[in-house]
């Protein structure tokens, strides 16, 4: 819908309830200062600001909340228990408001059984068009289409259990040292202790030789006592132990006691063990497809359902093409071996070729239908359910997304833009969350916060259609959703001092690859998804630069959590409360106490709460209700304990400090050095609305990167240190960008190499060296398509990244 055709815009608002819009009154989640906000339903919505400005606090936490908190109301107590609660929004009322869908960027599921397939139900269609329709041997009987999946008990292959790896005790895997007598621990796949001389006292009076070295003993002696299935029961006599009495003994061979292991401890570490003890690898029966025999004769277009699956879906859209393309397909047969040509097939075909030509359409064409989905990115995995949305025919829906274009290469952003008016065209509401401006300056209406991150955001400076926030002066996101027209002044490059020679490289999609990567200067890497650049910047360059003599170190700055549980945080990570805890140490009044550093540690007894383990919060029961997370009721969530919290320093207690965020911080603590060194920098990589005491849980990805890099840039080294990153603008507001350039900028200047993986084109305008992978994904990647200067890199005609690098290069 054009602009000219929307409401009128609004700012900050009151009053009644407007026609065709949700109404926000009185906003206060996180940093909201008492937003009033109109945004219209029905349309394309656009929540800018810089990184920390509460964008996400008005559009999940307000909006998307209280549409969650009012579903879940209208169902039974007992359903509500099994649905994860949010808290209720800080806000005073919301009017107009559709039920909600919220696509948020999160890592793939943690199951290897969780695939592309599943979490798109492309799976589900892929089984019932082998089962319906697939070619079978002749006289085969026709198979249920859970007789496709390795995640039945009908499909799952019987020695692999659906897998696709089998576990073989081997006699190499048991016995570790064949010189060794059975007494002296020759079958090392035995338990330890008391059992092992269990089994030992049971062989002997089964009357096998155990004082003779391994290697001497007959060969079927050896294969029974490693792989028999026998179990004889003995009775014991031992004579380690005078007073010990007779027992009754059974016999394990090596083998059971492995698989018995794997298959039925609780234990971790026993199981950890036992696979010391196993040679593990593709299944010799299902040849690592997890299926049964029965089902993988079945084949169409002449393959398995597990080669479709392994396919790219680019190549699996060419072999479904020509099944939905069938305009004289005949009615379904029971003939068990015919079914490609019949209508059920063409109709399976093409619901699944619609669906699969969404994915590829968003850039994803690379991934095949049996990838792992712990493999994927966040963006990958929003990008899925997102396509996934389309099939569901909801209607009047608020679909909230955050950052759809994360990880997207610029040419596959159109596509995006299409599937969003798509949602819109099928009757729904679109709010994106997003710092791309090419998306944004395709939205309908925006809805800028502002001005800044933290303390000072909060504010809605712009509600209403695109064009018009040219006109708010206080707006960072203006400048850049309008940039001035001209050219970027020509910059003096750094020259290389040398240069890693990748010879012949061979990983995933990259076969044969021939690149050299400059030293001493800023690269950056660049292609289309699935092109290639993170297979070679963090799968090959580490091993390479390893051992090249002008590389004294390898630092890898990758979108890995700093840590896994609430214990950890930004202050604790960077080594900041180290100094932090020692100036309070250094108290008047924590030396009269006589308390250490250690007094003032949230993971440590002694200072902390013991209630809450210094965690802040408790798990809280209730009966026939959800278990919920509740401030501790000790220490009210400051984590200590009230006598700890009696010192202070300048006035604030440890509590106090955590609670800082980094920008409150740095003038606080600007009299501790090692404190003040690391809260600049984080400053610098745009992180200042952190608070210091955030657990890394609620740490996305991209901010859990900006903290290492601010690790290593307050770490004062000598030396050549070679940095990689992965898309480190990930989540970042063009302003906070430039912060991001700038350290880059300086790590290069201090003789360090900074590789990049990068699609934002401001980035890669201002690198040294750019190496652009291509020219597809999956298959059709694994190349370098262009290399050299940023201006050679945008006059290349293969390069699909070209275009949009060329026009930044145009736009100062």
């Amino acid at each position: 819908m054009p602009s000219s055709a929307l409401p009128s815009p609004t700012t900050t608002t009151t009053g009644t309830e407007r026609d065709g819009f949700i109404s926000v009154r009185g906003a206060r989640e996180h940093n909201l200062r008492g937003v009033d906000v109109d945004v219209p339903r029905d349309r394309i919505v656009a929540f800018t600001g810089v990184s920390g400005s509460g964008k996400t606090s008005l559009a999940f936490g307000t909006v998307f909340a209280e549409a969650q908190r009012r579903f879940l109301e209208s169902v039974a107590p007992y359903a509500r228990r099994l649905i994860a609660q949010g808290s209720t929004p800080h806000v005073d009322s919301i009017t107009g408001l559709p039920p909600a869908v919220a696509l948020e960027q999160r890592r793939g599921a943690s199951s290897t059984r969780s695939t592309v397939g599943t979490l798109t139900t492309l799976s589900n269609s892929m089984r019932m068009l082998f089962s319906r329709a697939g070619t079978y041997p002749d006289g085969a009987d026709r198979l249920e289409s859970d007789s496709f999946s390795p995640n039945t008990v009908a499909g799952a292959c019987p020695r692999c259990h659906g897998l696709g790896t089998a576990h073989e005790v081997t006699e190499a895997s048991a016995v570790h040292d064949d010189s060794l007598s059975i007494r002296d621990g020759a079958i090392t796949a035995w338990p330890g202790a008391w059992q092992g001389k269990n089994l030992r006292d049971v062989t002997a009076v089964l009357g096998y030789d155990i004082e003779r070295p391994w290697r001497e003993l007959p060969r079927a002696d050896r294969d029974w006592l490693l792989f028999t299935e026998e179990q004889p029961v003995v009775e014991v006599h031992p004579k380690r132990d005078r007073v010990a009495k007779p027992y009754k003994g059974r016999f394990w061979s090596a083998r059971q006691f492995i698989l018995h292991t794997l298959a039925d401890s609780q234990s971790e570490t026993q199981r950890a063990k036992a696979l010391r003890f196993v040679e593990s690898g593709p299944c010799g029966l299902c040849h690592g497809t997890g299926l049964t025999r029965a089902a993988l004769a079945v084949t169409v277009g002449g393959r398995t359902i597990a080669e479709l699956n392994g396919l790219a879906l680019t190549a699996l859209a060419d072999v479904l093409r020509p099944i939905a393309a069938i305009t004289d397909a005949g009615p379904a047969t029971s003939r068990a071996s015919s079914g490609e040509h019949t209508e059920v097939a063409v109709a399976i075909s093409r619901d699944l070729l619609t669906r699969v030509e969404v994915l590829t359409g968003l850039g994803l064409g690379y991934l095949s239908l049996d990838r792992a989905t712990p493999t994927l990115s966040p963006g990958e995995t929003q990008r899925l359910r997102i396509a996934t949305q389309l099939r569901s025919g909801l209607f009047g829906v608020v679909y909230v997304l955050d950052e759809p274009s994360a990880g997207l290469h610029p040419a596959d952003a159109e596509s995006l833009m299409e599937v969003l008016q798509d949602l819109r065209a099928g009757g729904n509401s679109v709010f994106v969350v997003e710092h791309d401006m090419r998306i944004v300056r395709q939205a309908d209406w925006i809805v800028d916060v502002g001005p800044g991150a933290g303390a000072g955001g909060g504010t809605v400076l712009y509600s209403g259609p695109v064009d018009g926030l040219a006109d708010v002066e206080a707006s960072v996101t203006r400048r850049f959703l309008t940039p001035d027209a001209g050219p970027v002044e020509p910059r003096t490059p750094r020259k290389p001092v040398g240069t890693l020679e990748l010879r012949d490289v061979t990983r995933h999609n990259l076969r044969g690859l021939d690149v050299d990567v400059p030293l001493g200067v800023l690269t950056a890497v660049t292609g289309v998804s699935g092109s290639g650049k993170s297979s070679l910047v963090g799968g090959v360059l580490p091993a390479v630069a390893a051992d090249h003599p002008l590389v004294d170190r390898v630092v890898q700055v990758d979108q890995k959590p700093i840590g896994r549980t609430p214990r950890s945080n930004l202050a604790t990570y960077t080594g900041l409360f180290d100094a932090v805890r020692a100036a309070f140490a250094a108290t008047d009044e924590a030396r009269a106490r006589g308390w250490t550093a250690g007094r003032f540690s949230f993971n440590v007894a002694g200072g902390r709460c013991e209630v809450c383990q210094g965690e802040g919060s408790v798990s809280v029961e209730l009966l026939f209700l959800p278990g919920s997370w509740a401030p501790c009721p000790e220490c009210h969530g400051s984590r200590y304990t009230a006598e700890t919290l009696e010192v202070r320093w300048n006035g604030a207690t440890i509590a106090d400090v955590l609670g800082m965020t980094v920008d409150e911080a740095a003038p606080f603590l600007a009299a501790i050095p090692a404190a003040g060194r690391a809260l600049d920098v984080l400053r610098q990589v745009g992180l200042g609305y952190l608070r210091l005491g955030q657990p890394a849980p609620e740490l996305s990805g991209g901010e859990a990167q900006r903290i290492k890099l601010a690790t290593e840039l307050q770490r004062a080294r000598s030396g050549h240190t070679l940095y990689l990153l992965d898309e480190p603008t990930t989540g970042l507001h063009p302003a906070d960008v430039e912060l991001l350039t700038e350290q880059l900028a300086r790590l290069t200047d201090a003789g360090n190499t900074v590789v990049v993986v990068e699609h934002a084109m401001d980035v890669v305008a201002k690198a040294d060296h750019v190496i652009d992978m291509g020219p597809g994904g999956g298959d059709a990647g694994g190349n370098v398509v262009a290399a050299g200067s940023p201006a050679d890199v945008a006059a290349s005609s293969a390069s699909r990244t070209a275009p949009f690098l060329r026009e930044e290069l145009q736009h100062a």
